[in-house]
């Protein structure tokens, strides 16, 4: 799938993203913390690598792919769904909301 730009960092916490600077891919990751004002971000440790910050006025960005989840026809958008609250018939922002033209 299309990876996507997105700018609003403090709606992506806990979701994998892909950092980039210049271009090209410095580090992929979960976040594991975000600024309110999404000015920077950081990338929770994993493996040898540190948990690190990333900040926009650095001229870093971030990425993120829509991505299926386990469970019952999870799938998680963390570009446009997440930024606005939107909800599109047929998509499911998380694993335990139902469709939003499934009857209740």
């Amino acid at each position: 799938m299309k990876g996507y730009k997105h700018g609003d960092w403090k709606h992506l916490l806990h979701a994998p993203v892909e950092i980039r600077h210049g271009g090209k891919t410095v580090r992929a990751g979960l976040v594991d913390a975000v600024m309110p004002d999404s000015s920077a971000l950081w990338i929770a440790a994993e493996g040898n690598l540190p948990r690190q910050m990333y900040d926009a006025a650095r001229g870093y960005e971030v990425w993120v792919t829509p991505r299926e989840l386990d469970g019952h026809s999870a799938f998680r958008m963390t570009s446009e769904l997440l930024a606005g609250g939107l909800k599109q018939p047929g998509v499911l922002a998380t694993t335990g909301d139902q469709p939003s033209d499934a009857p209740s």
